[in-house]
């Protein structure tokens, strides 16, 4: 739950929070945000060792037989193989399933906890993953990456709310996703440099996994727990200490009893997710329903994800294919780093908008 709590009358004390944007906030919330680059490398990563001839040979030797032989198949066929689809879609059901036990934890024992798990949960799969010497060795580490990327998104956005002050917290939120295309941007560029390496530049490209995930756990180490998390586990005195400490100042009266009434608020609700089912809450439901979902119906993952193979089954060449994932990596990372410092300004909606209106006219581009 992010700081700011309802009060008694239903209005709030937003405007009587006082403090600054300190050091130690930066820096928590910088090794925090650490946790997107494990998802977002895996997401360029992946695409880009599937298009690699060694990595087809050792594992899939069908893919790479379909794929170098000249057919009248459609492109797209020659990878069309489940075993292929196994080790793209082992990470994603993982992840959703660690997702549901990430919930769990990050509440009875706090973010940092999850954090650190994820990590280390990542570490392990990218070891695995970058010594592999067959299928199921290569899925396991798939499914570890898939636990860690779980627990990571689950707390680490929640964990940047919440350390956030108040007027900056949109932007210090975004940083989450910044990160991802970071570890996207930067797994296409060691893609397109480790293609070169025979015949083990795949076994790097994994392997180098290890380093954003190695940056999560060993951040997490020195990380705090939050103020929110503390009040809510009935930690009061600790976490109003951890809040005057990450605000700069000892005036944190309003937005700690904010914290206070909304953790008691919170701990009211006998049954969470049947509540949230109940008529008056069925609009944010809605909402943080449908605007992911149809985010992810415009198939931006699968772009990002599948970007060096897709532009292959296009016509272009390896290294071309791989230049062009980079070049689409780089302007989703400069466009969330201009979203970082255009969020508080301007609000959400109007980013909202406008980003709505730019993805239909690239989807009618794309059509066309």
């Amino acid at each position: 739950m992010a700081g700011g709590g309802i009060v008694e009358g239903g209005g709030t004390r937003a405007h009587l929070y006082e403090g600054r944007t300190t050091s130690f906030v930066v820096i928590a919330c910088i090794v925090a945000a650490s946790g997107g680059l494990i998802f977002g490398y895996d997401i360029g990563i992946s695409g880009g060792v599937t298009s690699m001839d060694d990595f087809l040979v050792k594992f899939f030797p069908v893919v790479e037989r379909h794929k170098n032989q000249s057919t009248k198949d459609q492109d797209y066929c020659k990878y069309d193989n489940q075993k292929l689809t196994a080790f793209t879609s082992s990470l994603y059901l993982a992840g959703l399933v660690a997702s549901f036990g990430a919930s769990g934890v990050t509440r009875r024992f706090g973010r940092r906890p999850s954090i650190l798990f994820g990590g280390f949960s990542f570490l392990i799969g990218a070891a695995l993953n970058a010594a592999a010497v067959n299928l199921p060795m290569l899925i396991l580490g798939r499914i570890m990456l898939g636990v860690g990327i779980g627990f990571g998104n689950q707390a680490v956005p929640l964990y940047l709310s919440e350390m956030a002050p108040a007027k900056l917290r949109g932007g210090l939120n975004i940083m989450f996703q910044f990160a991802i295309n970071i570890g996207i941007l930067a797994a296409n560029l060691i893609n397109y440099g480790t293609a070169k390496i025979k015949p083990w530049g795949w076994r790097l490209s994994l392997g180098l996994a290890a380093v954003p995930a190695a940056l999560m756990f060993v951040g997490g180490l020195f990380l705090p727990e939050t103020s929110n998390s503390l009040i809510e586990r009935g930690h009061l005195e600790k976490g109003r200490a951890l809040l005057v400490k990450v605000r700069g100042t000892t005036n944190v009266d309003a937005e700690f009893e904010d914290m206070v009434d909304a953790s008691k608020k919170a701990n009211e609700v006998k049954h969470p997710f049947r509540n949230i089912l109940k008529k008056r809450n069925r609009p944010q439901l809605v909402m943080a329903t449908f605007i992911p979902f149809f985010q992810q119906l415009t198939g931006i993952n699968a772009i990002m994800f599948y970007a060096p193979v897709l532009f292959k089954t296009i016509g272009f060449g390896g290294d071309a294919s791989l230049y062009s994932a980079v070049i689409t990596g780089a302007v989703n990372a400069l466009a969330i780093f201009v979203s970082i410092f255009a969020v508080d300004r301007l609000g959400r909606r109007i980013l909202f908008l406008q980003a709505g209106v730019q993805m239909f006219i690239s989807q009618a581009g794309l059509s066309s």
